[in-house]
């Protein structure tokens, strides 16, 4: 049977920052968390996006973007954040993105659990693409992995990259890390 190969992240680059803002406060509402503003609109943000937050007082880490409200004033994350009020100067930086999951080799119960990935990138892209993987049936952000030898630090020379991995993962996707800029034109996983 012929090989498909089926493309997982297109045409994504890196955005601005949101930058210092004392209006920015965190919310844990069950397992819904939170991170909000009252002026400061967080409408560059899109689902998948990867945030560093600095400037908070027990919320300075990196987050991976679930949701965005409508009116913009607020994201929803993964991970687990600590309820915080505003007040503190809080800094938001776009720093990179996940894509969506999509089935491994686990998956199909494939026995060979071979992989090939390609990306493709714009000469002026900084930062580093990795390919992770989950053995979880429904991963959470804590159930994905770095596969190893799958990362492609672009150099601004390179503008693509590929490589083979073996596994028999259920779930994989790609991370863009430490971006600042450029764009990713594809990644095409193969297996």
């Amino acid at each position: 049977m012929a090989q498909k190969s089926t493309t997982i992240l297109a045409s994504k680059g890196h955005k601005n920052d949101i930058g210092a803002a004392t209006d920015i406060g965190f919310l844990a509402t069950g397992s819904e968390y939170k991170i909000y503003a009252t002026a400061t609109s967080l409408g560059n943000l899109a689902k998948f996006d990867v945030i560093t937050v600095s400037g908070s007082t027990s919320n300075n880490s990196t987050f991976t973007v679930k949701s965005v409200a409508s009116n913009n004033l607020s994201i929803i994350v993964e991970e687990i954040i600590a309820t915080e009020a505003v007040g503190d100067s809080v800094t938001i930086d776009h720093v990179g993105f996940v894509s969506d999951k999509i089935k491994g080799d686990g998956y199909y119960s494939q026995p060979d659990g071979v992989h090939t990935v390609a990306s493709k990138v714009t000469a002026t892209l900084t930062g580093a693409i990795k390919m992770q993987g989950s053995l979880a049936t429904t991963p959470t952000e804590d159930d994905w992995f770095d596969i190893s030898g799958t990362t492609f630090t672009t150099d601004q020379s390179t503008t693509i990259s590929s490589s083979n991995f073996t596994g028999n993962f259920v779930w994989i996707r790609a991370k863009a890390t430490s971006v600042t800029a450029g764009t990713i034109n594809s990644i095409l996983i193969n297996h």
